[in-house]
């Protein structure tokens, strides 16, 4: 089963499916968000970039296309997108 959501106000969509694990590939419009984890993730930059502050990190580091960051469990990171980046989320 793939289910949609929806974040944002509609900045921020994504669709969830089970392959092996749980997964979502999606797509994050302009502008700066925060997301919380309940899992470690790992999130695969698909096409764009986006800037990326992780939990207990001083600077933002730029992430593109074909690059991937982790982020803990029960974490939370924020990313300031300048143009609509798509992404791969793996939860662990």
């Amino acid at each position: 089963m793939i289910n949609l959501n929806e974040y944002f106000e509609g900045a921020v969509k994504s669709l969830a499916y089970e392959n092996g694990g749980k997964s979502t590939v999606g797509v994050i419009d302009t502008g700066e968000f925060e997301f919380g984890t309940s899992t470690p993730e790992s999130m695969l930059i698909i096409e764009g970039e986006m800037k990326v502050l992780l939990p207990g990190q001083g600077d933002w580091q730029l992430f593109s296309a074909g690059q991937q960051f982790e982020v803990a469990a029960n974490a939370s990171f924020k990313v300031k997108v300048s143009t609509p980046t798509s992404y791969l989320c793996k939860y662990k």
